[in-house]
Formats: C-alpha cells, structure tokens, sequence
C-alpha cells in the first residue's frame, strides 16, 4: 500500500469511500452489512487506514454501519472521517445537534478528519453567515479533540471557493475535490487544484473514476494508451493520473464488491506516476471524447447581448455539456436552482435573437427547452 505523510500520520493514498457500499435489491438506503464488513475487513487487512462517510450517504445509514463495522478494530488503528451536511441548507441552524449524532452513529469520541460538505452555490451565503456559528462550533469542537482535522469538500465554482477560503481559509488543513482525468478541464479540476495547492492546503480526491465512468474507454482510445502502456487497466488509467498530482495526499474510492477492493488494492500496492507525455495523451485523447457530445460553445458572449431576458447562456450551455455528458447528477440542478427563475433556462422565450448571431450556428433555443425537460 502507498502511504503519504500528513502532519505526522501515515495515511494509506488509497481511502475508503462509503457512499457506494453493496446493498440488498438495488436498494440505496439497505445496506448489506455482511458484504460491508467482509469488503473492509479485506480492505484493512491490506492495509487501507482512511475510512469516509456522510450524514447523508445510503440515506442515513452509512454512517451507522460504519460505526457497527469499524468498532471491531482498534480506535487508534484507523482515520476516520465524516461531514457537516450543509449541503441541505435546512441543517445550518443545526450543526451541534448532527454533530453529536453522528459521533453516536459512528461509535466514536471523535472524528480524525471532518468536513465543512458541499460548498457550492446554493449554500456558501449560509456557511458564511456568522448567526449559525458553523465555523465557531467547529473550532470549539477541535479545540476539544472531538476534531483532529478540519477541512472542506467543493463541488462548486471557483468563484464559490473563492469567496468561502476568504472567510473559512486560515482554520482549512485539507480540501476534497472531484478529480479525475475527464474532469480536469471539463468541470476545471485543474483550476481548484491550483486554487487549493496556492493556499497551501492539501488536496483529498473524491470520484477519481468518475462513479465508473471512467473504468471503460472507447476502443480507440484504449487502443492508443496501450501503446504507451500495455499493462494498465482502464481503472489504473484513472488512479495513476491521480498520483501525478504531488499535493494529493488522499485518493478516495466508492467500492462495493471484492473485485473493486482487490483491484484498487492491487494498483494502489504501487505508485506509478504518468510521465508528462502519457498525461498530454491521456487529456487530448478525453478532452475529444468530451466534445464529441457537447454543444460547441466558446463563451464570444455575442448570444448574450441580444438576449431580452439577460440569461447569461454560455453559463447554461456549459452546464447543458455537463449535465448530459454525465448522464445527469447533481452539480447542474444545484448550480441552476441558485439562479433567479428568470434567468433559468425555463425563462428562454424562444426569440432565437442569440441564434442569428451565434458563430457555432448552435440552436440555443432548442438546447434552453431540451435542458428544462432534462430538469
């Protein structure tokens, strides 16, 4: 197992995501806990230290397993790690009251690591309002030992992080970020990246295959990765452009079954970093397949100084690619549900104004209707 070194502990690189746990009958809230305790005792035993759960993951009840499972070890034997939900806005007024429930749930004194969950759009003005004393608690909470490490996970702009690091900065010691080779232009990634390493903060990875996109290529593009390398699997692909990124600390995966957890084991019994030219070919070769099912857009903006709602449309195309590239998700209903129900794609009167001066010929007003259906 690789281990990185963080403020004088030794985590495994390799962490154990418990959003995706195997269930009975497709069910997400029924967690088959015999297959749980099975998949991370193996994972234990194979040395894996880092173990992530959530308020809201299985509808509640990861973090009750988690409790029941990992009790069987040594306290000391583990990183243990879970998140104030305030991506549900409804809990800011709430966060003692979760707090100490959860600490119930997972059958600890404390947590190793816990997260301000979620910045985005919707709630950064309430994790930034001071009447609901998050940060407040949460300090007193670490000052207490009930928090060992503090840190935040963002699913938002950088805008959004911009403006929550201003405030919530000097007190973050690690930041978990969706990366991942396909999202490393499309959603940005390369840029939070940046943000996050320029303030000095360590990075958590979170979706590094993508919820399992990523453990499938097209057959063109499998075929010029194993020119480079022939060995790697298609997952391996996705981790080794992981261990590229020197400031990680923390590569977290969702496994649900054996052949996940042996399979990660087994690539993570190694770091094999992607030269820079096996990067440059793994992100042309994604960042075509992107495009390939996305609207062309370039942001020239003429759309928007003809459009009589003020809808800013690059905005909405580009949240048009991701929400259908993904094949769904949260991050485009969240981002849209923050704007004002005029400027959402539903407020498209359908003039085509922005069509006549659109330079990619892109039907915008047949993209604004297929979007909401989408919604």
């Amino acid at each position: 197992m690789v281990y990185k070194e963080f403020q004088g502990l030794k985590l495994s690189a390799l962490g154990f995501g418990m959003m995706r746990l195997p269930v009975i009958d497709g069910k997400d809230d029924q967690i088959d806990e015999e297959k749980t305790a099975e998949i991370i005792d193996y994972a234990y035993q194979h040395g894996v230290n880092y173990y992530d759960t959530a308020w809201g993951y299985h509808s509640g009840n990861s973090e009750l397993v988690c409790g029941r499972v990992l009790s069987k070890y040594p306290r000391e034997s583990f990183y243990l790690a879970s998140k104030f939900p305030g991506y549900d806005v409804s809990n800011m007024d709430k966060v003692k009251e979760i707090f100490e429930r959860q600490l119930e749930k997972c059958q600890t004194p404390y947590f190793d690591f816990y997260l301000i969950h979620n910045v985005n759009e919707e709630n950064i003005d309430p994790y930034l309002d001071e009447k609901f004393g998050i940060l407040e608690y949460m300090l007193e909470q670490k000052k207490n030992g009930r928090i060992k490490h503090l840190g935040f996970s963002a699913h938002g702009s950088i805008a959004v992080m911009k403006r929550f690091l201003e405030v919530y900065g000097p007190y973050m010691e690690f930041c978990q970020l969706q990366i991942n080779y396909m999202d490393w232009h499309f959603q940005d990634a390369d840029k939070k990246y940046e943000l996050i390493t320029n303030a000095g903060i360590p990075v958590w990875i979170m979706e590094p295959v993508r919820g399992g996109k990523l453990a499938t290529m097209p057959a063109a593009m499998k075929e010029e990765l194993a020119n480079h390398r022939p060995e790697e699997s298609e997952v391996g692909w996705a981790f080794r452009f992981t261990q590229s990124l020197p400031e990680v600390k923390v590569v977290l995966s969702g496994m649900s079954d054996f052949d996940q957890v042996k399979d990660n084991i087994h690539i993570w019994s190694e770091e094999k970093p992607l030269s820079d030219t096996e990067k440059e070919t793994l992100l042309t070769l994604i960042d075509e397949e992107v495009k390939k099912g996305a609207l062309p857009c370039t942001a020239c903006r003429y759309c928007t100084t003809y459009c009589p709602k003020g809808i800013d449309i690059p905005q909405i195309i580009s949240l048009y690619n991701e929400h259908k590239i993904t094949g769904g998700g949260f991050i485009a209903p969240m981002v849209i549900n923050s704007m004002p129900e005029d400027k959402r794609p539903a407020a498209c009167v359908g003039c085509r104004s922005c069509e006549k001066v659109c330079p990619q010929n892109i039907k915008i007003s047949e993209m604004m209707q297929d979007f909401t259906a989408m919604l």
